[in-house]
């Protein structure tokens, strides 16, 4: 396991659930879990469908409340946020690679993964080449003006990832990333956030590849909503 710069957790769970419904029909989907996310780490989050991974996921990344406890990212409580902060929050912070991908249609690809750049104020000339170049680096950069409808499921996929990758964000969360791709391309993804963390980001991700989840510095295990084992990983060495 890679040495990890332990200060301040750039993302904390304090005894925190998700429930749903009430009374007799209320079902408990997280919780209640506490751990810490340092900087610089990659966390893999494994578990069977319905274990909590994407609710898990989807608190962290203010897309959703806590029922009980508390999500803080660099200290500060997601549910004391304002909509404007957390607005902010998702634009300089926390990247988010959704399963469903929520690329513009009407937009090519580099025009979606500029987009984060252009809102936070970017230069248009400097956005479109930080763009290119996240492309390029998933094996998109021939095909970044065609918009998505003209693109397969991987390579919407391979966009909505480098989008992610684009701007200062810390914390990058991804559910189940290279689901649609083929096992060449989906190793190269992991070895691309392999090496975001490497540089002192931050990765949480949730799959059900083992293969995958290998490539983290600690494996959260998930079962009925809460965490079952951890395993501190020797994550796979890239050349240097």
């Amino acid at each position: 396991m890679k040495s990890i710069k332990i200060s301040e957790p750039i993302l904390s769970f304090d005894g925190t659930g998700r429930r749903y419904g009430k009374g007799e029909q209320e079902v408990r989907a997280l919780g209640p879990v506490s751990f810490d996310v340092q900087e610089g780490e990659f966390v893999a989050l494994m578990g069977p469908s319905g274990s909590g991974k994407s609710t898990l996921l989807s608190l962290a990344g203010a897309l959703d409340r806590p029922s009980d406890g508390r999500v803080s990212v660099h200290g500060r409580d997601l549910a004391a946020m304002s909509a404007t902060e957390l607005a902010e929050l998702r634009r300089n912070v926390v990247g988010y690679v959704f399963q469903d991908l929520n690329l513009l249609p009407g937009l090519t690809a580099i025009e979606n993964v500029a987009l984060p750049l252009e809102l936070d104020g970017v230069a248009l000339r400097d956005a479109r080449r930080e763009a290119a170049a996240a492309l390029e680096g998933v094996g998109m950069g021939d095909l970044a003006h065609r918009f998505p409808d003209n693109l397969s499921g991987g390579e919407q996929q391979r966009v909505a990832i480098a989008r992610s990758f684009v701007g200062p964000r810390s914390l990058l969360l991804a559910d189940e990333p290279t689901g649609a791709l083929d096992s060449v391309t989906g190793d190269r993804v992991m070895r691309l956030l392999r090496q975001h963390c490497d540089r002192g980001r931050t990765v949480v991700l949730v799959t059900h590849d083992s293969s995958h989840a290998a490539w983290a510095d600690r494996v959260f295990y998930l079962r009925d909503g809460v965490v079952v084992d951890v395993v501190e990983s020797k994550p796979v060495e890239l050349p240097s």
